[in-house]
């Protein structure tokens, strides 16, 4: 059983500790990278806390996948009473181990592919909303591939909870802080991410849709996916520059699955400094902020329809018709005189 996993692009020698080396990735190996299955997921940090304690456990499907501690952060000898709020996409960041749990088809059906369901979502209202009662700073930790979309949860209220846990937090009476471990896409990671102020991992992607998803959609091909990447902006740092992202988190060295301990430090560092600032803020100004964050976010453009279908270039097998308005069935289709077969 192998120890470790790595991408083509880490055997070629193409990803070192050079950050540069990391510019030479094609955009979809970064979105590769940022779901890396030995990244350090969500208890991964739980050692940065004290008095860590589960809370809002639920026996219902895919309540794992966001799992909620009260504790304590010590920004200065404070003692700052926290809410975490962590997506979890699954058992372990140990491969090793991560392999043995995968064989269980009961684990896979467990962690469901990383994607959360209503009562994941359920789950999260609820730590939001007892956070605001007892005065606890909220730190969301996000990572996730999306929500889950079977018909399962569209009948549970997968969109209908994906807003209740945005309004919760958007009216939440604490600050709110939120840090993107991975890889945050969709619906499902947007629930959690609208924040006083969102960090991420410097090799993290943020995205509202998956690169083969968006493909199939702007090419109608799955096979551009590296392409929808690039048009999406999906890194963090691009978001960094959207201004949806206040901040990037080193990860050491080379990326944080080659440096975990290194990540989970600077993760420390960075939460203790912006909790610190943010239970500093009154109310007033932290409502404030909070609306001019809102008000501030989004980047619009327009461009003609005739510009779309140049980039679109749509994938077909089916063949295009003549003037007339005929489309040959195929080059081998003839009638019993020999001609050949078209239709309308």
């Amino acid at each position: 059983m192998a120890d470790h996993f790595y991408y083509p692009f880490e055997k070629d020698g193409r990803l070192n500790a050079d950050r540069s080396s990391y510019d030479s990735l094609t955009e979809y190996e970064k979105y590769q990278l940022s779901f890396h299955p030995e990244r350090p997921k969500y208890l991964d940090f739980l050692p940065l806390f004290h008095a860590v304690t589960e809370c809002f456990d639920s026996p219902d499907f895919g309540a794992c996948l966001i799992q909620t501690h009260r504790a304590v952060l010590d920004p200065g000898g404070v003692n700052l009473p926290v809410m975490l709020i962590g997506q979890q996409t699954g058992p372990t960041s140990n491969y090793g181990e991560l392999l043995k749990a995968m064989a269980d088809p009961e684990k896979v059906r467990k962690w469901n592919h990383g994607m959360p369901t209503p009562a994941a979502y359920r789950r999260a209202t609820r730590a939001v909303r007892a956070a605001s009662e007892e005065g606890r700073q909220i730190i969301v930790f996000v990572d996730t591939p999306g929500a889950d979309p079977t018909e399962a949860s569209e009948a549970g209220g997968i969109a209908w909870r994906i807003g209740d846990t945005i309004r919760a937090l958007v009216e939440a009476k604490v600050p709110t802080l939120a840090i993107i471990l991975n890889r945050a896409c969709s619906g499902g990671a947007i629930a959690l991410t609208g924040c006083d102020r969102v960090l991420a991992l410097e090799y993290s992607t943020y995205l509202v849709i998956t690169p083969e998803a968006c493909s199939s959609i702007l090419f109608h091909t799955r096979s551009r996916a590296d392409e929808a990447a690039s048009v999406s902006r999906i890194t963090s740092r691009e978001g960094l520059q959207f201004g949806i992202v206040d901040e990037l988190i080193p990860e050491g060295d080379g990326p944080a699955h080659r440096n975990p301990d290194q990540t989970c430090k600077n993760v420390a560092a960075a939460l203790i400094r912006h909790c610190d600032a943010l239970h500093r803020l009154g109310s007033v100004a932290l409502w404030e902020r909070r609306v001019q964050r809102w008000k501030t976010m989004g980047h619009w453009d327009q461009i003609a329809e005739k510009q779309v279908r140049q980039v679109q270039h749509p994938v077909s097998r089916l063949p295009e018709p003549n003037q007339e308005g005929f489309i040959k069935r195929h080059s081998g289709c003839r009638d019993s005189s020999g001609q050949r077969y078209t239709e309308i």
